[in-house]
This record gives C-alpha cells, sequence and structure tokens, in this order.
C-alpha cells in the first residue's frame, strides 16, 4: 500500500508527538518540524501531501509559514490547527496561506483525521486533474497533426450508439492511415 507523506509543524514537542499517535493507524508517512525553517526544508526535500501547521510560532506564524508554501508548493495542502483561535487569526491564515481548513486545539482525533483524510484525496484528484488537462493537451495536438495531414479526418460522424461511422473506408485504407500515423514524428500516444 502507498503511502502518503504530511508534515506536522509546532513548536511544541509534546503536541507533535500526540498529533503522530492520532495518524498511528493510518498509512502515513508523518514528518515533523519544530519550527517552520525546518518544515520548508522537509516539504522541499519530501513529497509531502499535506501540512499541519500551529499558528503562534517563534520566528515565524503559521499564516506566514503556510503562505510561504502555498507559493512555492501549491499542490501541498495547508491545514492550521491552533489553541489561539481569533477571528483575526483565521481570517489573516485564510489570506495569507489559503488554509484548506482551520482547526482548533484541543482537537478532535476524529475530526483531524478525517480532515487529512478529505485533503489527501483533494491533493490526489487535483493531481490527477493535472495529468488528465496534459493527456486532453497531447490528443488536441495530435488531432491537429492529423487533420493537417488528413483534411476533414477530425469531422466524425456518429450513429445512434454513439460509434463513429466510417463510409467507404476500406480495412486497408485505415491500416495505412494508422501506420501513418504510429511512423510520424510528432504523433504522441
Amino acid at each position: 500500500m502507498r503511502k502518503d507523506s504530511i508534515l506536522i509543524v509546532d513548536d511544541e514537542r509534546n503536541i507533535i508527538e500526540a498529533l503522530k499517535r492520532t495518524f498511528i493507524e493510518d498509512p502515513y508517512n508523518v514528518f515533523s518540524a519544530e519550527n517552520a525553517a525546518d518544515g520548508l526544508a522537509i516539504v522541499a526535500a519530501q513529497k509531502i501531501k499535506v501540512v499541519i501547521s500551529d499558528e503562534m510560532m517563534p520566528g515565524m506564524s503559521g499564516a506566514e509559514f503556510l503562505s510561504k508554501v502555498g507559493s512555492q508548493f501549491p499542490n501541498v495542502v495547508r491545514i492550521m490547527l491552533t489553541g489561539h483561535a481569533s477571528l483575526e487569526a483565521a481570517i489573516r491564515a485564510i489570506n495569507m496561506g489559503e488554509i484548506y481548513r482551520f482547526l482548533t486545539k484541543p482537537w478532535s482525533e476524529l475530526e483531524i483525521r478525517y480532515t487529512v483524510k478529505a485533503a489527501i484525496e483533494k491533493y490526489d484528484l487535483e493531481e490527477e486533474n493535472k495529468r488528465l488537462l496534459e493527456l486532453i493537451k497531447k490528443h488536441a495536438f495530435n488531432m491537429k497533426l492529423l487533420e493537417r495531414e488528413f483534411p476533414g479526418i477530425t469531422k466524425l460522424e456518429y450513429d445512434n450508439t454513439g460509434c463513429i461511422v466510417v463510409d467507404d473506408v476500406s480495412d486497408e485504407e485505415i491500416a495505412k492511415i494508422l501506420a501513418e500515423l504510429d511512423n510520424h514524428p510528432d504523433a504522441k500516444f
């Protein structure tokens, strides 16, 4: 089973250890850092999908840290976990860090586990969307090549079941077209 990686950033070691225990039954590689600078180094070195950060940390606030993570690693899903929940802190975290969720200490184990699971699903879905978009771009390019080589070929007619209708083209002609496409230097399949 593939293990997804998450990062916990909190200046209190006991909070980090408690969160690690929360995820002990989940299939995650859990990294931790006690300050924002170490957290940024870990995100740069590992394929982290989710970052959970405290807000009140010396040197750099959680909102500032999550903002840097978002600008340097925009795919990473960012979660704020704080014991100092205020409207101002929430607004700052949302505006600066573009966070996915804002959670408070003490946390509910079920809520945080569900939130991280949903965040990983969000990350994976966005990655799959990017992959599919790239595939669509490649297919559009191939269709343009086809149209240039064989004008009118991209104008397709469909029957009532959604199958492409091919009139007056022999199997040999279709095989010849496919062979030419396979040998075309710009075709990408």
